[in-house]
């Protein structure tokens, strides 16, 4: 029977299968066969043994793991003993001079390994559907907005590109914490490799390597979760540009601002009382779920502080919030690719809102000018705040307040009130970023 909505509701297959207790299991089995291996190249353990559970270890099932805990109550123990079952002889030889964590926290590094390569491939996915959208509307003059009031003009292309730009320094991060966080470790019970013996070093060297993992420096008998609190921290930080993404979206969406939409199907249902709504619910989603992405930081932190060379109170924690925010992070990124790629503008909208205020959102291009023609600037911002809560009181253009002004009047005319108030002409160096950020990040995404 499921319970968690990430057994049905939220998650894509392929980072649901990561997160697996199949997966999982076999990581711990294939971490095992590492040791042996890494043992026998370093003479710990008899070579034919190592290949024989190797082959064997193969066999064991979690099933059978799963009754043997029932009936010791260890976990680890009881793959151990599942694994070894399989080898005959060669089983006294499994897990050898390990501890429960070398092998747990060597699996959960194969995990993240897989999570961050499923991350990144959909990253680069993200990146290249807001560049392109960034270049279709490079010139597409909008309402830049603060505070929620309108502002000076922007374009759809800067705005897209400014998320982009975090995108590209989310795949940067994944690329820096590799490292940090696809780490195993096989140090024993306290972290000084008694049990291995002088060859400890390198046979730890040699099991990350077949698995293909960094290795630890030092540690005690687990992995430090300063790492694992990065790779949390790093969730929490996507979801929220997700998250930020979103919240734009929805509130573009709205219907007094109508300038995008989500796509929205043919025979979809936006209410199930109000017949004509349509909904931004996948954006409400992703900044839905990007809460509960954020609340695992909190007890990865805690994590790390735990007593002496290790207590148990991490592990609990790490089995709920490893595959919660992983899956959950991976499925808002899948989410908002499909919101943007079927992203739907309403150019009238756009040039609606554009024009809403009759040129009393241009104020700041007048007041340039008259410091670039010999105003004080300050002189300059005073005469066009007042010409301009002047146009919104008596509900006027603001070309028309200017006009009547001769303070005005002596350094600009007519005409060139109109033509200094017109939204496309004061739009900056807009375009040309847009396009050395294209030019910049061109290279990270997916062909």
């Amino acid at each position: 029977m499921a319970i968690h909505p990430i057994e049905y509701r939220y998650g894509t297959p392929e980072m649901q299968a990561v997160w697996s207790e199949q997966n999982r299991f076999d990581c711990i089995v294939a971490a095992e066969v590492a040791l042996a291996r890494a043992g026998a190249a370093h003479g710990m353990i008899p070579e034919p043994e190592a290949e024989i559970i190797a082959v064997k270890a193969k066999s064991a099932t979690l099933d059978r793991a799963k009754a043997i805990e029932d009936e010791i109550h260890h976990d680890m123990m009881a793959i151990v003993t599942a694994v070894s079952e399989q080898c005959g002889e060669a089983g006294r030889w499994v897990h050898y001079g390990a501890t429960s964590n070398d092998i747990l926290d060597t699996a959960t590094g194969l995990q993240i390994r897989e999570s961050i390569a499923i991350i990144e491939k959909k990253l680069k996915t993200l990146l290249a559907v807001l560049l392109r959208k960034s270049g279709e509307t490079k010139k597409l003059v909008c309402a830049g907005r603060t505070h929620g009031q309108i502002g000076v003009p922007t374009t759809y292309g800067l705005r897209f590109a400014i998320w982009a730009s975090e995108v590209a320094r989310h795949i940067e991060r994944l690329e820096q914490l590799r490292p940090r966080v696809a780490v195993g470790q096989m140090t024993g019970a306290v972290g000084t490799q008694a049990a291995l013996g002088e060859k400890g070093m390198e046979i730890q060297e040699t099991m990350m390597s077949l698995l293909g993992l960094f290795q630890v420096d030092v540690s005690n008998q687990i992995v430090s979760r300063d790492r694992y609190a990065e790779y949390f921290m790093f969730l929490a930080n996507l979801a929220t540009t997700l998250d930020k993404i979103g919240v734009e979206l929805r509130s573009l969406q709205r219907t007094e601002i109508g300038e995008v939409e989500e796509a929205f199907g043919s025979r979809q249902v936006g209410s199930s009382t109000m017949p004509h709504k349509r909904n931004p619910i996948k954006s409400e989603q992703v900044c839905g779920l990007a809460r509960v992405i954020r609340s695992s930081v909190e007890p990865a932190l805690q994590n790390n502080t735990l007593w002496d060379e290790r207590d148990l109170t991490n592990s609990s924690c790490e089995r709920v919030i490893f595959p919660e925010a992983t899956i959950l992070a991976d499925h808002c990124l899948g989410l908002m690719i499909r919101v943007l790629e079927g992203l739907r503008l309403n150019p009238d909208n756009i040039r609606k809102n554009l024009d809403m205020l009759h040129g009393i959102n241009m104020a700041e291009s007048i007041m340039i000018q008259l410091t670039r023609r010999g105003m004080g600037r300050q002189t300059a911002h005073e005469i066009v705040r007042v010409a301009s809560m002047d146009a919104l009181a008596k509900k006027r253009p603001l070309a028309e307040i200017l006009a009547g002004k001769d303070e005005i009047t002596q350094f600009m005319d007519e005409n060139e009130i109109e033509m200094y108030l017109r939204p496309d002409s004061y739009i900056g160096t807009a375009v040309p970023q847009v396009e050395r950020l294209i030019k910049k990040l061109q290279h990270y995404t997916i062909v």
